[in-house]
Formats: C-alpha cells, sequence, structure tokens
C-alpha cells in the first residue's frame, strides 16, 4: 500500500490534476471519469472541508488533503480503478488509461444511498 504523506505546496509541471470539489452543493472529484491512468497525479482539494482519497483496492491513500493543499504525486494504476474519499464515502471517482466509458464501480463505496 502506497501512502502518499502529507500535501506539498505545489505539484511537478505537467502533473494532471485531480480537483476536489463542491458542485452543485454536492462533494465531488473532476474530472470523472480521469483518464490518467498509468500516470502520477496528484489531487488538488478546492472545497473546504478536509478530504483523503483512497482508491477502493486501498493501494493508494494521498493521507488527509486540508482545504486549498495538493496531495503529493501517486502512480495510478495503469488499469481501470474505482476511489473514494476516506472521509466521506459517497465520494467515488475513476481513473481510466482510456477515454471510454470508465470501469464499472464495485464494492461498498460504489452506492452512497
Amino acid at each position: 500500500r502506497v501512502h502518499a504523506g502529507g500535501p506539498t505546496a505545489t505539484p511537478q509541471p505537467n502533473t494532471p490534476v485531480i480537483s476536489i470539489v463542491g458542485q452543485n452543493g454536492q462533494q465531488a472529484f473532476t474530472p470523472n471519469p480521469a483518464n490518467f491512468g498509468g500516470q502520477m497525479v496528484v489531487f488538488r482539494n478546492t472545497h473546504n472541508v478536509t478530504h483523503r482519497v483512497v482508491l477502493n483496492d486501498g493501494s493508494i491513500d494521498t493521507g488527509d488533503i486540508a482545504p486549498g493543499a495538493t496531495s503529493r504525486a501517486v502512480q495510478m494504476p495503469t488499469e481501470g480503478t474505482n476511489y473514494h474519499c476516506g472521509l466521506h464515502p459517497g465520494m467515488i471517482g475513476a481513473v481510466s488509461s482510456f477515454s471510454g466509458t470508465p470501469p464499472v464501480c464495485q464494492g461498498i463505496y460504489c452506492d452512497p444511498y
């Protein structure tokens, strides 16, 4: 399991960013799905509460990301996978290595209702 540690001030140039946002009153990720499979990415928290991004299989955990902070860069799997916020399990996202349909979400983090 990769623990990405605490946040860092700025990502490396050209590192793809997945934003954590408050959208239409909901907590969400954008882009979603994120077509960054196999790439290093960072998660930027543009929301007003702390979040923690975890791959559903537990292989990556960013640690807490405070409002306005950015995670350290993490290597996303090359195959399609799903992730969620460890503090808000209803927040789910998908990473894909292609530009087509995102992977089917499976497991307890997929249906928040």
